[in-house]
């Protein structure tokens, strides 16, 4: 007799609207993944990795922004799940975990199968939870029920995030072969009731009384979802000459008044000095450059955070004003109380950004072949609605090399690791029609290959894949780019190609070695097909550290001309 407790858990999440689930094949789990399959209103695939899983999981509830239930076995799985659940941690992106375990008598017995489950995933979710193992007596599913209900609503409350729940599961895991789910028709609900968080009136004149003595304002948005209101807000703001709009490509920000070629200047001292604001207003998470993060830590201005919950993120060492609001009520706010700033200041931004944007594309085009301008040439031709997925490393920052993107750009940089690039790419097909087009790094493409491990088609996903054969990134690092192990221990030379993959999964597969190959490939890369495409593009891990080097001198030549 499966656990009433179990089918109501299911009913609950159709009836809070989870509309998928992801679950990987386990026994003990059998319970969870027979209530879900059978659930005529949520989507049920099942991915054997995972680690891939979690990730594919974590794909999906990017783009939906709404939850998306994970559920494994115990043991090991759900271990393999840490990544993906850190990685939304940082990225607020709400996953109902679902593990199954052993009762409480049979950990760390000698059984099969056991760890040590309950709050397994510390602080990288935003609570754990751990189901009753009996419903013997009505109070007992009546708390199972309200912990289902608690931690939904958990997932979406601000910030959004990763909640665990611990299932201890007794045999039998299987229903007789006539028995049937009954799912309840009303299940106990209770939602959670949302408040706007706005700053006071006494608040708002404080901060005006502020704006009035700063002529030097730079707003840096992070990473997030497109949004049509803030963009706008945004462009009225640069337009108007009232701020320096700094957007990297995570931001998902960019119009022609903002900046986006800032890697292409901030690291050169004389310049940076001269551009230091007084005041940083940010909102959003994290930022993909350095240089900007470096050139602000060294600034004297101040630093206002906007995020609804007021928690501080001093990610440029000058925090003095944490504002609990959300960034569109505080941009409209900034759009009708502040005056335009130093007209110097604005125009030296923008002079900048007009001399990169101007001379870019003409020396890339000089180079010999490499995967800088090779990537260039094949954002040229993606299509406007593409998804871009972008693996870390060189991929993230090539993208950002290279400026203003009018596609949703998307990115695991909660956690910033190489893992899950694939999976999340995957997820992300799962929820759209459009191509979904992922860039990435031959070290994170071969990592995650189990990504593409399933029964379920992708025919809008077609795969960048800069392979260099090495962490190329590690070659513009002066700290290993220096050591004699650079090639053994740093970069780990591979010899992989993906032919193999693309025959083994199914994808159409291109490779090409120079920029002739690389056009004759891209005529039908992005044309309708009812398999995936791979697109590889071989390069050389030494001269494209030489390329990026040669770039960055042409490009200083321009500032002292």
């Amino acid at each position: 007799m499966i656990l009433q407790s179990v089918v109501d858990l299911v009913a609950i999440c159709a009836k809070k609207g989870i509309q998928n689930a992801i679950l990987s094949p386990g026994s003990r789990c059998a319970p969870l993944t027979l209530a879900f399959a059978r659930h005529t209103q949520i989507h049920t695939r099942t991915i054997s990795d995972e680690r891939s899983a979690a990730f594919i999981a974590l794909g999906m509830a990017q783009q939906l922004e709404e939850p998306v239930a994970l559920i494994c076995t115990s043991g090991s799985a759900a271990l393999n799940y840490y990544p993906a659940v850190a990685e939304a941690f940082f990225q607020q992106i709400p996953l109902l975990i679902l593990t199954a375990d052993r009762p409480a008598e049979w950990i760390d017995q000698y059984d099969g199968q056991t760890v040590f489950q309950p709050e397994v995933y510390g602080k990288h979710v935003k609570k754990s939870f751990q189901l009753p193992d009996s419903d013997t007596f009505p109070d007992q599913r009546w708390h199972s029920s309200r912990i289902v209900n608690e931690a939904i609503n958990l997932t979406t409350q601000f910030p959004a995030g990763p909640v665990h729940i611990n299932i201890p599961l007794r045999e039998p895991f299987y229903p007789e072969k006539e028995e049937e789910f009954v799912f309840p028709e009303k299940p106990r609900v209770f939602n959670m009731v949302k408040s706007k968080i706005q700053p006071t009136e006494e608040s708002l004149i404080k901060l005006k009384n502020r704006l009035e003595i700063v002529k030097k304002i730079l707003i840096v948005p992070g990473q997030q979802r497109p949004n049509a209101q803030l963009q706008e807000l945004l462009h009225q703001l640069s337009k108007n000459q009232n701020a320096v709009i700094v957007s990297d490509t995570l931001s998902n920000m960019q119009s022609d008044y903002t900046i986006t070629l800032h890697d292409h200047w901030l690291g050169h001292p004389e310049i940076s000095e001269a551009l230091k604001p007084d005041l940083i207003i940010s909102f959003g998470k994290s930022i993909i450059s350095k240089s900007l993060k470096l050139s602000l830590r060294k600034s004297q201005a101040s630093h206002w955070h906007i995020q609804e919950d007021g928690n501080a993120k001093d990610t440029y060492q000058r925090l003095t004003r944490n504002i609990a609001s959300s960034p569109a009520y505080f941009l409209h706010w900034l759009v009708q109380n502040l005056d335009p700033q130093d007209p110097e200041y604005y125009q030296s931004w923008h002079a900048l950004e007009k001399t990169v944007s101007t001379n870019l594309t003409q020396i890339l085009q000089k180079e010999v072949f490499g995967e800088y301008a090779a990537l260039a040439h094949c954002l040229s031709k993606t299509p406007l609605l593409s998804k871009i997925h972008v693996a870390n490393s060189m991929a993230v920052r090539y993208l950002n090399f290279l400026g203003k993107r009018n596609q949703e750009v998307i990115c695991n940089r909660g956690t910033s690791g190489i893992d899950g690039s694939n999976s999340t790419a995957v997820g992300c097909t799962f929820t759209t029609k459009e191509t979904v087009t992922l860039i990435t790094g031959d070290m994170a493409f071969f990592y995650d290959r189990n990504a593409f491990w399933h029964n379920y088609t992708m025919p809008n996903l077609r795969v960048i894949l800069l392979n260099n054969h090495a962490g190329g990134i590690f070659r513009i690092i002066d700290g290993p780019a220096n050591q004699p192990e650079l090639e053994e221990f740093f970069e780990t030379k591979q010899n992989l190609t993906a032919q193999h993959l693309a025959t083994e999964f199914g994808f159409f597969y291109s490779k090409v070695v120079n920029q002739e190959e690389l056009e004759a490939s891209l005529i039908d890369f992005y044309s309708d097909s009812l398999h995936p495409k791979i697109l590889e593009i071989e390069t050389s891990s030494p001269r494209n550290a030489e390329i990026l080097q040669e770039v960055k001198e042409k490009i200083k030549q321009l500032f002292e001309s």
